[in-house]
C-alpha cells in the first residue's frame, strides 16, 4: 500500500513544479497540458491500483491545492526579478498623452484633408491628426477642437 502510494504523489509534486514552471514560462499552454496529464495519471493509479477513498482524497486535496498555488505562483511572479519592477507614470515623467495637445481643447482650424472620420486639421498653423465624432467633413471645412483623448484629437464642425 505504501510503496504504491508514491509514485502518485512523486507525480503530484512534478504536476505542483510544472504548474509553477506554467506560470513563470511562457509555453503556450504545453506546460499546462503536461500538469494535466500528470495530476491525472497520478488520480488514475490511486483509483486503481489504491482504493477509490484515496483517490477522493487526492481530488479533494487537488481541489483545495491548485487555486492555492496558483495564487501563491503569481504572487511569486509579481515579486519575482522576471517582472517589470517600474510603472509609467506621470510622476515618473511617462505620458501617453502630449501635453501640447491639450491646449487644443476649444481652438477651432481648419481640415486640410477630408475627415472620413480621421484625418489632418490646421490647429494654430500647426499640422495635427484629428478625428470628427463620425461626421465625414470637407477639406476646408471650419472645425473647433472638442475634446482631447490620450493622442485623439477630437474635432467638430463649427456652427455658423
Amino acid at each position: 500500500m505504501m510503496s504504491s502510494l508514491i509514485i502518485p504523489v512523486i507525480l503530484q509534486l512534478i504536476g505542483v513544479f510544472v504548474l509553477i514552471a506554467e506560470i513563470i514560462i511562457p509555453s503556450g499552454g504545453i506546460l499546462g497540458i503536461i500538469t494535466v496529464g500528470l495530476m491525472g495519471y497520478s488520480l488514475y493509479l490511486v483509483f486503481t491500483d489504491i482504493s477509490t477513498f484515496a483517490g477522493m482524497v487526492f481530488v479533494i486535496a487537488d481541489i483545495i491545492m491548485f487555486p492555492i498555488v496558483l495564487f501563491a505562483g503569481i504572487k511569486l511572479l509579481a515579486k519575482s526579478p522576471a517582472t517589470l519592477k517600474t510603472s509609467l507614470s506621470k510622476t515618473n515623467g511617462f505620458s501617453s498623452q502630449s501635453e501640447e495637445l491639450i491646449e487644443f481643447i476649444g481652438l477651432t482650424g481648419e481640415v486640410i484633408t477630408d475627415l472620413r472620420p480621421a484625418g489632418t486639421a490646421s490647429i494654430n498653423n500647426r499640422r495635427v491628426d484629428v478625428v470628427s465624432r463620425g461626421e465625414y467633413l470637407d477639406k476646408g471645412t471650419e472645425i473647433i477642437v472638442m475634446a482631447v483623448e490620450g493622442n485623439r484629437v477630437v474635432v467638430k464642425q463649427v456652427e455658423k
